[in-house]
């Protein structure tokens, strides 16, 4: 998408050049299943390569009852943070409740599952770093 600097905005009259930006809209993605819970559906915002060291930038939907099963990443570093809803993260062998506005960074090799443990749908932002 190309914007052009509006030239009576005083902040953009400087730039008067085009800006090339990326904008995703959820609306605009197709549904998948993650990888370790294909039952698990996720919008991917963004994917390796379209950020350096990025993996993965997504949204997921946990329904009532779900679980993203026990693995681990030995290649990535991933941040989970709880846009809504209540459920469990497991660390390495540690639980807790994982609740709107938590944030959980895992780091690579490290174990962990999260389960909705709530009767509404958990929603997730998260992205990977790479290692």
């Amino acid at each position: 998408m190309i914007i052009q600097a509006n030239a009576r905005s005083p902040s953009l009259a400087v730039l008067n050049t085009l800006v090339d930006m990326k904008f995703v809209s959820l609306s605009q993605i197709a549904e998948t299943g993650v990888s370790h819970n294909p039952e698990i559906r996720k919008k991917v915002i963004l994917k390796k390569g379209d950020v350096p060291h990025v993996t993965n930038f997504s949204r997921s939907e946990l329904t009532p009852g779900q679980r993203a099963s026990s693995h681990a990443h030995d290649d990535m570093f991933e941040v989970f943070m709880v846009h809504s809803g209540v459920g469990m993260i497991k660390i390495e062998g540690a639980s807790r409740e994982f609740r709107e506005g938590d944030c959980a960074v895992i780091e690579p090799g490290e174990e962990h599952e999260i389960l909705n443990s709530s009767e509404l749908p958990l929603v997730l932002i998260y992205f990977g770093i790479e290692r």
